[in-house]
């Protein structure tokens, strides 16, 4: 399908252009404002580089080194050498799409025109994002300040035309794939090697597409605990509008609205709203708006601090046109706790989706409300067959892991560089676990569904609401109804498989 292109000319990015290039291989081209800028930004360094003033990361050694001042024969070497010295990256790879958008961040940073860098780097970035060569970045390795150095370090060394990419889904030696495309490496410049891996380009990337799976991911949740609500035969009095207006807090208001659009047209509803004699039900049903409500705004806070990081600079030094020569000034734009602390906040609101969800499952499997006519475990035979038992067991490991996870990263420093780079945010770490959250997530929301979806059958003849329902058919097709004990597994697989294809969503 034709895409029209993606122009960097100096505007904030936003996430949905992040996922359409990452994943869909939107094309990109740099327009005509960024490269007047870049020109500009260019010759300032151009003629300051000429000079005797030392000006770090250009004419001197970088980090502990930065007092060490190289000579004007060796700038060139310099900035290939920092490339190379800091490709020390370990652990699996990073997933492509990721690597994509870091290389989509990385070009519109520069593009800004405060990096100091020629056209022909951007232009070259581009280039590789358009003939889909994906530069193997290990995942570890950036304690998130001074920029994620070692992961970016990977993407550089490649426009070296060392290291290795992939390439039509293959690894390849990266001098390999230019000589096949009659290309030839870039030579580095002053500043260049220290612009092209001095960003939070991991941080932003990573946080952005995974904001981006969530808002789906969330919608999910959402249709899980509408679902939940009639198979629990819980009431609805807990989702009333007046009741969370009186609290004042959006996200509660939000969730509260979205279940009880996905709920309209319930029959469940109305057939136990009369002489029920329960007075109100637990927690995990009842204070669902109040506890993703509060997720929600956590994913808020973190999605305005990840779009404006989309519009930034975040390399050091930057270059500013002033009167007579500009200005080069070095600054800590390349910390990433702006980043660190709201993906470590998104880690553990993620947790408390979870745990919600799984006392949902826990309450219903465990057949202690005795107005539902759901049988323990949701067996078709109690006791001859143990239904979804251990589902709900699986459920729980999730969960745990996710606690682990949710211990936030941000808060723990170690000091690098000798001393000079002694207070980091550890930010890509948090960027790791969070992504490693949200799979967790995908699975518990899943084990929800399965076992819900089991217990409307239980409900029936009586049908959930409109958009409920639409969703329990969309599962019907891929899952059989439990008639006698099987493995859960493949029917949780399949579930996930509709939830990461956005098919099982609330209300908008």
């Amino acid at each position: 399908m034709h895409q029209t292109p993606l122009r960097l000319d100096a505007q904030p990015l936003t996430i949905a252009e992040v996922e359409s290039v990452a994943r869909h291989r939107r094309p990109v081209e740099l327009g005509p404002t960024a490269r007047q800028r870049m020109l500009g930004a260019r010759s300032i360094v151009d003629r300051r580089a000429a000079g005797t003033e030392p000006l770090y990361g250009i004419n001197t050694g970088f980090g502990s080194l930065s007092r060490v001042r190289v000579a004007a024969d060796g700038i060139r070497a310099m900035q290939r050498n920092l490339v190379r010295s800091h490709a020390a990256g370990v652990g699996d790879l990073l997933p492509s799409d990721v690597v994509r958008a870091m290389m989509l961040l990385l070009a519109a940073s520069l593009s800004r025109g405060r990096s100091g860098v020629r056209p022909e780097l951007v232009e070259r970035i581009l280039l590789y994002l358009d003939l889909d060569l994906v530069p193997e970045v290990p995942s570890r390795g950036s304690v998130g300040a001074s920029g994620d150095l070692a992961p970016l370090a990977h993407v550089a060394l490649t426009l070296l035309g060392e290291g290795m990419v992939r390439s039509r889904g293959e690894r390849v030696p990266t001098q390999l794939a230019l000589r096949c495309r009659d290309l030839q490496p870039l030579d580095l410049e002053a500043k260049e090697g220290l612009a092209l891996i001095n960003g939070t380009h991991f941080m932003a990337a990573s946080g952005a597409l995974l904001l981006a799976d969530l808002e789906r991911l969330f919608d999910t949740a959402l249709f899980a605990a509408a679902l939940s609500i009639d198979a629990c035969r819980a009431t609805d009095t807990f989702l009333d509008p007046r009741l969370h207006d009186a609290r004042c807090q959006p996200g509660q208001c939000e969730v509260a609205r979205r279940v009880r659009a996905a709920l309209d047209g319930s029959q469940v509803l109305p057939a136990h709203r009369e002489n029920d004699p329960r007075v109100q039900d637990p927690y995990c049903l009842r204070a669902l708006p109040q506890v993703l409500g509060a997720a929600l705004d956590a994913f808020t806070y973190a999605r305005g601090a990840i779009e404006r990081e989309l519009g930034a600079v975040t390399d050091n030094p930057l270059v500013f046109a002033g009167d007579g020569n500009g200005d080069i000034l070095s600054g800590g734009n390349f910390h990433g706790m702006p980043l660190a602390i709201p993906l470590d906040a998104i880690a553990i609101a993620m947790c408390h989706v979870a745990g919600i969800s799984e006392r949902r499952v826990n309450w219903l499997v465990s057949a202690h409300d005795p107005q539902n006519p759901v049988p323990a475990y949701v067996s078709p035979q109690p006791g001859l067959h143990s239904g979804l038992m251990i589902a709900q067991y699986a459920a729980a490991a999730c969960c745990n892991e996710m606690m682990t996870l949710a211990t936030p990263a941000s808060v723990g420093n170690v000091t690098t560089s000798a001393g000079i780079e002694d207070y980091n945010s550890m930010g890509a770490t948090s960027a790791l676990k969070a992504h490693r959250s949200y799979n967790l997530l995908v699975s518990v929301i899943a084990i929800e569904i399965l076992t819900m979806t089991e217990a409307m059958e239980y409900q029936r003849p009586l049908r959930s609401g409109h958009v409920v329902e639409r969703g329990i058919a969309a599962i019907r097709e891929v899952v059989p109804k439990l008639v006698a004990d099987r493995s859960p597994a493949p029917d949780i697989a399949a579930i996930e498989r509709l939830i990461r294809a956005g098919a099982l969503r609330a209300a908008p």
